[in-house]
């Protein structure tokens, strides 16, 4: 009977183990990883984009239009058992180039950047008339054509580059 007791204390102990590791959150890393000696030896005036690249490493991303600007984003995140990944740290470092590619800024942010956005799931705002399910499925009934080109089928002038 005692060696009943211990193996019902000791299954519980493992379970309650195996249940307390489910609840730990999970850390995550995303992103650039910043080095800040490396990220501070970047000067204004004296570095261009091949000795950022050297030092720095690619970017994130590139700006596409306006000013020609390099983004490298860390992001670090935690994760509880049942909910979805919360940053908790994040540095967003914007290098600033002139049109000849010299360094003219660097600038950092960290979380107070970061947005949130929830969608409202129950309806997307179009542009447009409101329609409803019967107007869709039979909405265009009747005003569209018949279809028959005048000549008939088959005549020149009816295909679909006009030959």
């Amino acid at each position: 009977m005692r060696s009943f007791g211990r193996v019902m204390g000791l299954a519980g102990a493992t379970a309650l183990a195996a249940l307390a590791g489910g609840c730990a959150s999970i850390k995550e890393h995303r992103g650039y990883l910043v080095d800040t000696a490396l990220v501070d030896s970047v000067q204004v005036g004296v570095d261009n984009r091949t000795s950022v690249e050297r030092t720095l490493g690619r970017p994130s991303f590139a700006s596409q239009f306006g000013n020609p600007d390099w983004y490298y984003i860390s992001t670090d995140t935690r994760q509880g058992p049942l909910g979805r990944p919360q940053p908790y740290q994040q540095t967003v470092l914007r290098v600033r180039f002139d049109p000849a590619g010299n360094v003219v800024g660097v600038d950092r942010a960290g979380l107070e950047k970061h947005v949130r956005l929830s969608p409202d799931g129950k309806k997307t705002p179009t542009l447009g008339r409101d329609r409803g399910l019967l107007e869709d499925l039979f909405g265009n009934i009747g005003s569209v054509g018949s279809g028959a080109a005048p000549g008939g089928a088959g005549a020149p002038g009816t295909g679909p580059n006009g030959s």
